[in-house]
This record gives C-alpha cells, structure tokens and sequence, in this order.
C-alpha cells in the first residue's frame, strides 16, 4: 500500500502538504523524524514518529532519525509552557547511542538495501555553526513576521503567555529549518515527518530549501494522541512509560496496553501496531460483540510487547498477570525475574523478618502473626488455616505445625503470603 494510503486508514494524518503523495509515488524518497534526546531511553510518547519511519521504510522509502543533539540544547518551544533544562555534550552522546539501540529494534539500519536507515545528530553540523554565520546564512531568508505568524509562537507570546520566551527558543524553528536544509543538500531529503505541534517548525524548513535553493520540499503531520478521557498519552502517575526495560518493566510496560479503554484501543491498535487492515477491522468487530473479554486489549499488548521487547517478556508479563488476577502456579512464580516479581506485587504491604530466623526454621503460625503482623492474632491464623485460606507462594498451606524453611524463599529473598483470595503480603528476609 502508498505509504500516505497506509497512514491515513491509520488515522495517523493531520496535515500533508500538497504534492507529498505524488513525491513519494514518483520515487524513492528520504525522510527525516526529530527526536528530543533529553533522555537515553524513548518512551512511548516517541512510538508515533518511530512508527511513521517504519512504515515509509516498509513502503520502500529511506528513513532518517534525527537525534536533536544541538536542538535538545536549545529548547523546543512546542507545546511547551516554559523552557526546559539544557544537556551537556557528554550526556547527550550516551543518550544519542542509546536511542539507535532502541531504534535498531524498528528500523533496519545494518544492511546494504538503498533505503536502509540512518541516525543523525544535528549537533554535527551545528557545534561549529558560528552565530554570524548562521544569522547571515539562515536568518536573511525569514522574515520575523513568518516567524511570528507560527501557532507555538503566538501561543507563547498572547495573552495566556506568563513567561515570554526567549531569543534562544524563538530562534528554534530557524534551527529545525536549518536541519532539514543540510538533509536535503548532503541526503536528497525531502520530507519532513512529525507531530501536530510541529508543523510550523518543519514548514519553516521547507520554505528555507525553496529560498535558499530553489528547491522543492515536503512535510506531513500526525495527530497529537490522547486519551477518550482528554488527558496526555503515555503518562501514569510514576511518570512515562519507558521502552527502556530498566526504567519500565515489560510487565507494566503490558499492563499499560492491556489497561486502555475500548475506544482508545481501537485507535492504538491501528497506530503502534503493524497488523493490517482486515485483522483490525475483524479484532474491532470481535470486541464489540463481546467488550469484556478485552480481546483487542489483549492483543494490542501483546504486539506492541513483542515489538518492543520481546516474546519471552510477553510472555512473562502474562504470567505474571495471572499471578495476581487468575491461576498462577507457585512454578510460574519462581519463573519471574525480581524487577517482575517487584512490579506485579508493587503496593502489597511488606514485612522484613530475620533471614537467619528462617535457616534455622520457624513455625508458620509464629511467622505471621509475631515475627509479622500478617494475621493480627494466632487465633484468627489458625481459624484461616482451618478453613483453607491461607497460601505461601501460591500453594495452600494446611498444616498450623508447619515450619517454614530459608527454602521457601524465592530468589532467596522472599516470601508470598496470601489470606483469602485477594489479600497479598510480602515477606522480605534480610
């Protein structure tokens, strides 16, 4: 399918210039997508441009990433109620060489194909990019009321603006224009890629290549996504939801696919899957004839897990799902790894006891009612224990004599204490 057909049944167009289509029908073409490197891992919030590369690399076209190397010390006004804090060098090149890691995972960088990929930094270009040469070169061919005339500009200087902005961030866009200028001249770039908000930014560029040199050049938007609810993508109350596996487990990384709402899920399958569209017409219509069994949640999560991560953590991330909603075994609990095993059980109430209490073994019923207070009462444990309520580790424990061993500990740390059917503990020996 034509790249744009392919965005657009995706619901991933905002605005296109005109001739885009018929540019990228005509030939091969190279397109670029800016990526802010203030951090050394993308989150999903990225996934929409990340997304939009693979899909024009797909089509057969050449994508580009660009890591904002000197732009990420600068600014980007867009969307943006004030400035934010600059990077030194060091940092933004740890950062830069972690995002082509994750990126590597989308794109194919590494073989001899004529539209393989490739990651830029602008700072390349531009760390030694005088300022007179930059206001002589660049800034003669824009006239302060086209800059003016930009949405993220108005926005931060009308009424609602209590800040202002600065010279550095009002002088943005004529650095992103300045970026696609160099693309376009050293890799015959001539589409632009990115969010709503960037429009003016990216439209600056192509009337910076048609000034300066005459030549012809595109730009394509997609849509800022949001929640049904209005509310910003991508955050939870812990903040971003990283790719990063360090930052974000897979687990939760899974839970936030699988938690979305019914008509966010028909958006997102669309947008950060590469299923096509006759399974996502048939997975739609197959959830609304029976919404509660979040058959597309499930698999939304599933393909986006898998594509991020991998099959193995999706596949821990389901189990141990189940650990806590349905029929996890003790066996798939000792299967977890620790950052797992922390996530699933993040919120449980905790108890430390003595390791060296449980070497030498101590009754189940003095474990969690005096070294814890799990049960407050012996009586109350017994009572529990009496009527098959009581698990450890997921298996249930029938015996009040029962002596609990440094055995029992998963991961030689911990211990899983369940009374009833919902109610969790977690004991941790030190």
């Amino acid at each position: 399918m034509n790249f744009v057909d392919e965005l657009g049944w995706r619901g991933m167009i905002h605005d296109i210039m005109p001739g885009t289509k018929e540019q990228l029908d005509k030939e091969i073409t190279t397109a670029y997508v800016g990526i802010d490197p203030t951090a050394d891992s993308l989150h999903i919030g990225h996934l929409v441009g990340v997304m939009m590369l693979k899909h024009f690399q797909l089509a057969g076209h050449k994508p580009i990433a660009l890591v904002g190397g000197a732009t990420g010390m600068i600014g980007d006004p867009s969307g943006k109620s004030q400035e934010r804090n600059l990077l030194d060098e060091a940092t933004l090149r740890h950062n830069e060489a972690c995002l082509k890691g994750q990126l590597a995972r989308f794109l194919d960088f590494e073989s001899d194909a004529p539209n393989a990929a490739e990651l830029v930094n602008n700072y390349d270009w531009m760390n030694e990019y005088s300022f007179l040469d930059f206001i002589r070169d660049i800034g003669k061919h824009i006239t302060v009321n086209y800059m003016m005339s930009k949405d993220s500009v108005k926005k931060r200087l009308g009424e609602e603006a209590k800040t202002g902005m600065s010279f550095t961030e009002f002088s943005y866009q004529l650095v992103q224009g300045t970026d696609f200028l160099h693309l376009y001249r050293t890799k015959g770039c001539k589409l632009q890629m990115g969010g709503s908000d960037q429009w003016g930014n990216i439209t600056t560029g192509t009337e910076l290549i048609r000034r300066k040199e005459g030549g012809e050049a595109f730009a394509l938007t997609c849509p800022l996504i949001t929640k049904a609810d209005g509310t910003k993508f991508g955050k939870t109350e812990s903040g971003n939801v990283w790719l990063d596996a360090k930052l974000t487990s897979p687990y939760k990384f899974y839970q936030f696919w699988l938690n979305t709402s019914d008509e966010d899920a028909e958006r997102y399958i669309k947008i950060f899957t590469l299923l096509g569209q006759e399974e996502v017409e048939q997975l739609v219509a197959k959830h609304q004839e029976a919404p509660h069994l979040r058959e597309l949640q499930k698999k939304l999560a599933e393909e986006v897990t898998v594509m991020v991560h991998s099959r193995a953590d999706y596949e821990m991330a389901v189990e141990a799902s189940q650990i806590l909603f349905g029929s996890g075994t003790a066996e798939t609990l000792r299967k977890l790894d620790e950052a797992t095993f922390l996530s699933v059980f993040e919120g449980v109430p905790q108890f430390t006891v003595a390791k060296t209490a449980l070497e030498a073994g101590v009754n189940v019923v003095d474990l969690l009612a005096d070294h814890t207070a799990v049960f407050p009462s012996k009586g109350e444990l017994r009572r529990t224990i009496k009527g098959n309520g009581l698990s450890i580790n997921k298996e249930k424990i029938g015996d009040q004599e029962l002596v609990v061993t440094a055995d029992y500990l998963i991961g030689g740390k911990y211990l899983l204490v369940q009374k009833g059917k919902k109610n969790y503990f977690l004991l941790i020996a030190e």
